[in-house]
Formats: structure tokens, C-alpha cells, sequence
């Protein structure tokens, strides 16, 4: 089975020589990624989709006080993996954060069409732009923290008056903001996406926080990520398979409900898919026969392996659906890995504010 030649394969992610790779099981098992022992902190998180993100707060230490999310087949997720999350299913801007005041944390990822080139980069006036009412959220619930992702779109030229005004907001409400580009890739996630993520912190708490740095291991390949489940079936090929997918993946799309579907994304990024032996036009209903020949579709489950779930976080909806919510998540080590500096920022002010009280 020959790779497509019609396509130029990306640079190596492999590690040099006497660089071992993160193992990938320690990627994809819960017992790996268990969460921080530290005192937890209480957090509200939006636009909650699949809970990517909330899985790594959890994994953190942070515990939802409440996650609100729009669509039903993405809070039918969280139900059926968190039975005891305080899951509210509604549209943000009729959501009142009074309640909440004073959680220690406030999440989320709002909607990414308004930044994207594939949603035109409307931004302001775009009708799925949710800052505003992040903003709102905010000053209603006045959280010591915020976290906010979106994609890379948003650090374009074109929006720099709008980021300004977004810090000047939060300013005004006393939180430092800082933003950051974030790869995936280098947070053990065998996909590349690169993410923008908004910390902002009170005043008090901003000198304590510093971003997380890289880890200094690779992510696995797509082919290591893969490979058993494309074996499930009793495929033959399956570890020629995996040796010809030796690269890592590029960005999954997700799209929305005006734009996108099945498929892993526009014809740019099935060309790179395809540099891996993985057929992107659409996606499968389960792993390749034994007889197979050609260029094999993901699964559902093989995505949400791809952007760092655990296998056995359930992913519910019909194909389109399901893979939806996948494509549109922060992969769940990524948020945990920034997660992880705001507590501890949130955890050295208190700690300070205790010697002083012992004195």
C-alpha cells in the first residue's frame, strides 16, 4: 500500500536519537492521568461541548460547580461520562452567573466561527461571537481566574483591536490577561493544533502564574495512537499500517451546524491525512476487515483517541454528531497542563496568605 505521492508529508516529529517517546498508554489511560492531589478548587465552565476541557480541569483538581452547554447531543456526553455533573443545557446569553459568584475558576471555549477563516473571520459581528457574554460572566461571578480557548484565528491582525478591548475589559474589572498560542503536540497529543488560550488572573494572583512548559518527550505517531484499535477487526495490515502512519495528525476540524461534516476537513487537510494512509473523506463505523485493502477511515473513537479522551470516555450521538463534538474539543491534556498553573498560582496565594496569618 503506497503512500499518496500527490502530497508533500510534513517535517518528522520523531524524537533524535536516545529520545524516548511518551508511552502512548500513558496518554490514553485514566489510571495515568489521575488527578491532583492538591486541595480542589470550584470552577463554572461554558459552552462545555464534549468535555474535553473539563475533564482536564477535573484532572487538575478543579470541581464543577456547573457546566452550560447549547447542544444536546454534547451535554448528552457529559451526563453519560459525569452522572453527577451539574449539567445546564441552554443557550449562554439566558445564563446568569450570580449564583456562582465567587467560584475560583471560570472556563471555557467559546464559539471558534467567528475567528476562523473557514467561519470568515466575521469576529465582532459575528452572531456566534460568545466574549461578550464570557465577559458578562465574568463580572457577575468574579471568579479569581479565567481561562478561555479558542483557535489561532483569533491572534490575527485583523482582530488586534478586539483582543485589545477584551483585555481592557478585564482590566477594568482588575484581571491581569495574557494569551498564548498552545500546541497540542507538545502536550503528548499526537496532533498538531495549535490553540489560543486566554488566562486572566485578579491582580493579586497574576505575578504567581506562568505558563506551562512543553513536555520534553514526542507524541506518539498516529500509527503507535492507532494501531490496536485498526487491529480490532483482525485487520492484516494493520502494523504495515502503522509504520507507513508515521507522522502525527493534523488539526481536526469539527465544523458546525452551517458548515462541515463526517470528513476530517477541508481538501488541504485530507492531502496531509492521506500522507499517513488514512483515507479523509470521511469516517468509518468501525475498523478495517481483515481483508482490506487501501487507505482506511478513522473512527469516531479513533478521533477522540487522536485529541486525547480516554477510550473509555463515551462520546454519544449519531457519526456526524459525535464526531462534531470531537473535532470542536480542547484535547482534555492541553487544558489540563494550563489548568494545573492556575491552581497552582490560586494554591501559592493561599499557602502566602497563610504564613502570614501564622506569624
Amino acid at each position: 500500500m503506497p503512500k499518496a505521492s500527490t502530497a508533500k508529508k510534513p517535517a518528522s516529529k520523531r524524537p533524535a536519537k536516545g529520545q524516548s517517546r511518551q508511552n502512548v498508554h500513558d496518554l490514553f489511560s485514566v489510571s495515568k492521568l489521575q488527578p491532583t492531589s492538591v486541595p480542589s478548587f470550584s470552577c463554572v465552565e461554558i459552552c462545555a461541548g464534549a468535555g474535553g476541557q473539563a475533564l482536564g480541569l477535573e484532572l487538575a483538581g478543579f470541581d464543577n460547580s456547573a457546566l452550560i452547554e447549547l447542544e444536546p447531543a454534547a451535554c448528552a456526553t457529559l451526563r453519560a461520562n459525569r452522572p453527577d455533573w451539574n449539567v445546564i443545557e441552554g443557550d449562554l446569553r439566558s445564563f446568569s452567573g450570580r449564583q456562582y459568584k465567587g467560584v475560583d475558576l471560570l472556563a471555557g471555549g467559546v464559539p471558534c466561527p467567528p475567528f476562523s477563516k473557514a467561519g470568515k473571520q466575521l469576529g465582532h459581528d459575528d452572531e456566534r461571537n460568545l466574549f461578550p457574554e464570557a465577559i458578562r460572566l465574568v463580572d457577575e461571578i468574579r471568579p479569581r481566574a479565567v481561562m478561555l480557548e479558542n483557535v489561532r484565528g483569533l491572534l490575527d491582525p485583523v482582530f488586534e483591536s478586539y483582543r485589545v478591548k477584551i483585555e481592557s475589559d478585564l482590566r477594568k474589572l482588575g484581571y491581569k490577561a495574557d494569551w498564548r498560542i498552545v500546541n497540542a503536540c507538545e502536550f503528548g497529543v499526537p496532533q498538531l493544533r495549535p490553540r489560543i488560550v486566554l488566562v486572566a488572573l485578579r491582580n493579586k494572583f497574576a505575578s504567581s502564574f506562568s505558563w506551562p512548559v512543553p513536555l520534553k518527550n514526542k507524541p506518539p505517531t498516529v500509527g503507535e495512537c492507532l494501531a490496536d484499535l485498526m487491529a480490532e477487526r483482525g485487520w492484516r495490515l494493520a502494523m504495515r499500517w502503522k509504520a507507513w502512519a508515521s507522522d502525527i495528525a493534523p488539526t481536526l476540524v469539527g465544523g458546525s451546524k452551517k458548515h462541515g461534516g463526517p470528513d476530517l476537513g477541508p481538501t488541504r487537510a485530507k492531502r496531509a491525512w492521506a500522507t499517513l494512509c488514512v483515507d479523509g473523506m470521511g469516517l468509518a463505523d468501525h475498523a478495517p476487515d481483515p481483508d482490506f485493502v487501501g487507505f482506511p477511515r478513522l473512527t469516531t473513537r479513533m478521533t477522540a483517541r487522536l485529541q486525547g479522551f480516554p477510550d473509555d470516555w463515551h462520546i454519544t450521538g449519531r457519526k456526524t454528531a459525535a464526531y462534531r463534538q470531537v473535532g470542536n474539543a480542547f484535547p482534555p491534556p492541553v487544558a489540563r497542563a494550563v489548568a494545573l498553573q492556575i491552581h497552582l498560582a490560586l494554591s501559592e496565594r493561599k499557602q502566602a496568605r497563610k504564613r502570614v496569618a501564622a506569624a
